[in-house]
């Protein structure tokens, strides 16, 4: 199916999308629940205000993006690099060094 300058919300259950492309397309409000998203690629994407939650985001590849206020919280960090630094010795690094002296 097609769909060139056409403008429509959609009601989209049970269905089986994969293969599909979206280009220059608004999809600003939309939701998404319980959808495998598995090997896609988002290039040239605003997703600013998004909120995340209860996401298996393992392997997740981000490149020259904007992350300004972005907040991680409650995540499972193991093997989580930055710029190739692991993530998890990063903050030992830094909770260790944050500790007034004599505390252990």
């Amino acid at each position: 199916m097609k769909l060139h300058r056409e403008k429509h919300r959609l009601d989209v259950s049970v269905s089986d999308l994969s293969g599909s492309r979206f280009d220059d397309v608004n999809l600003s409000g939309a939701t998404y629940e319980n959808v495998n998203m598995s090997g896609g690629t988002f290039h040239d994407v605003n997703m600013s205000g998004w909120r995340v939650k209860n996401v298996n985001l393992s392997g997740l590849r981000i490149e020259d993006a904007n992350l300004a206020g972005a907040s991680l919280a409650g995540c499972e960090l193991a093997g989580m690099t930055i710029d190739g630094i692991d993530v998890g010795d990063l903050l030992r690094t830094w909770e260790a060094r944050a500790k007034p002296e004599g505390e252990p």
